[in-house]
């Protein structure tokens, strides 16, 4: 395996010869690792016979075996030690604003330090966010977008129109306190209701406020099908986005979703190209499955009846005219969607772990009918098994795509995606090197979001450091048993503490939220 040949001889006895000398010729840190191959979160970056010194909650040093007297000592010989890494996409806030979950283990045991919140539009105010998260300690550090659908919804409610001036202007100056509180950017979820209902101005319009203030402009763009603008169609508003605003961009769990579609990862990246050679700063996030997930009435429902939030959605499926309504266009999203055996309940029904078309079965109705039943009782979250490896694969070699985990209940990628991609992109295929995963899943994210003091070993930085073993390493969760914590990981400090020790839970309560991207945190 990867790791054998870094094995080095001799480290005990430079250390111990080291440590004679130690008193009288430096200050000692609180700890030391040595011994393993450090690869620092750089595109380049793997050397092994390299300590990391750490004091306090930073990195102080990083380089060759030097003198000094350490508190602690940590032998990592046949590890990886590494920066934490950093999951742009998740919808994590659930946990982390429960203090019985707040310790965050599904991505602590994957070896990430810092999570994102806020994506797809949005989960609540900024300072709505900090006053939560500072009632308790969380596991891991927590950066935060400004949710265009959170601030849409507080002014326009549900109604699907566009903003009047005055109410631009309120959204405006909510985007605003956002980012002025911390926020890494704007986050939009132009597939999901309401935001759906905003034409490309009001985005533009809210993206230069973000801009303003240095930040991201991050989406879950309209369509990642033919649901609407279809796929390229999306792409290109979210390039016209960032250049009208004169922001960067970065495209959210970028795909090809459903066989109309699929082959069209060559037609982004053409896209994508000409933008970044035009000057502007385009990436995007990605997980390595074939099945992405959402919730059933988000995959099977028109946005256009969505105008009434869930109760107002409820109501119109209670009525049998209204369903009959819509019948031929869930019919035609349920064909997007590959059909009814692709469709898993994965969220908490009575219905999980079943296809959609099972359940159908089960009960002698069509497919869309018996959706309509599901989502009444509950609209739980679905597995959509509709991305093509071709696609997956094209995207996951581009230097501008980073690794995140969309992470939500149910679905392995909660709780697998960063040990999921390593185990079968680098171990087994070798699609991608060792250093380009580690690159990818740290220090690439950090410079994307500007995260000036996070995501690479080296002085100054906060020590948010791994250490896993790069033979065991892997996932445990699958679809049939989505909330299995990963193994490898032996390490993690995050700002410094010990999160897991001797792959264990240590102490859990060493996060921070982050304010970016003045980087105070």
């Amino acid at each position: 395996m990867t790791s054998r040949r870094y094995l080095q001889e001799g480290w005990h006895a430079v250390l111990a010869a080291t440590l004679v000398l130690a008193a009288t010729q430096a200050a000692a840190v609180d700890l030391r690792i040595f011994g393993g191959m450090v690869i620092d979160g750089t595109s380049t970056g793997g050397e092994p016979d390299r300590i990391v010194d750490i004091e306090g909650d930073r990195i102080v040093y990083v380089g060759p075996m030097r003198p000094g007297l350490p508190k602690q000592t940590l032998d990592a010989t046949g590890k990886i030690v590494a920066p934490g890494f950093i999951d742009p996409h998740t919808h994590a806030y659930g946990d982390l604003s429960d203090p019985n979950r707040s310790a965050n283990l599904p991505y602590l045991f994957q070896g990430v330090s810092t999570v994102f919140v806020g994506n797809d539009g949005g989960v609540g105010r900024f300072e709505e966010i900090q006053e939560t998260l500072s009632s308790h300690p969380v596991g891991t550090n927590v950066g935060v977008f400004a949710g265009h659908g959170t601030i849409r919804r507080q002014v326009l409610g549900h109604e699907n129109r566009p903003p009047y001036q005055e109410e631009l202007r309120k959204m405006q100056s909510a985007v605003a306190q956002d980012m002025r509180a911390g926020a890494l950017g704007l986050s939009t979820g132009l597939f999901y209701a309401p935001g759906s209902f905003a034409e490309t101005d009001e985005v533009v319009a809210l993206a230069k406020v973000a801009a303003s203030f240095g930040g991201v402009y991050e989406s879950h763009i309209r369509d990642e099908a033919d649901y609407s603008i279809g796929l390229l169609g999306a792409i290109r508003e979210a390039i016209e986005v960032g250049r009208r605003a004169g922001i960067p961009v970065h495209i959210a769990h970028i795909k090809a979703l459903g066989p109309s579609v699929h082959g069209q990862s060559e037609e982004i990246i053409q896209l994508v190209e000409e933008a970044q050679a035009d000057g502007l700063a385009v990436t995007a996030d990605q997980y390595p499955w074939l099945a992405s997930g959402t919730r059933l009435s988000n995959a099977l429902i028109p946005r256009r009846i969505m105008t009434g939030g869930a109760q107002g959605l409820r109501a119109f499926l209670s009525n049998a005219d209204s369903v009959d309504s819509i019948q031929a266009e869930m019919r035609d999203n349920l064909q997007r969607r590959d059909g009814a055996d692709a469709l898993l309940i994965t969220g908490e029904s009575a219905h999980q772990g079943k296809t959609l078309a099972e359940i159908a079965d089960q009960q002698g109705l069509e497919p869309t009918l018996a959706a309509v039943d599901i989502v009444r009782a509950g609209d739980p979250a679905v597995a959509s098994f509709m991305m093509d490896e071709d696609d997956v694969r094209r995207l996951m070699v581009q230097d501008w795509v980073v690794t995140s985990s969309d992470g939500s209940r149910g679905h392995p990628r909660k709780y697998a995606s960063f040990p999921e991609k390593y185990a079968k992109y680098v171990q087994s295929e070798g699609l991608l090197d060792l250093v380009t995963f580690v690159h990818r899943s740290s220090g690439a994210t950090a410079k994307i979001f500007g995260l000036c003091d996070r995501g690479f070993l080296r002085e100054g930085q906060r020590a948010d450091v791994l250490v896993f073993d790069p033979d065991e390493y892997q996932p445990s969760a699958t679809y049939e048993l989505p909330e299995e914590l990963a193994r490898g990981v032996e390490y993690l400090y995050v700002n410094g503490v010990a999160a897991i020790s001797e792959g264990k839970l240590s102490a859990p309560e060493s996060g921070r939220l982050l304010n970016a991207p003045s980087c105070l945190d």
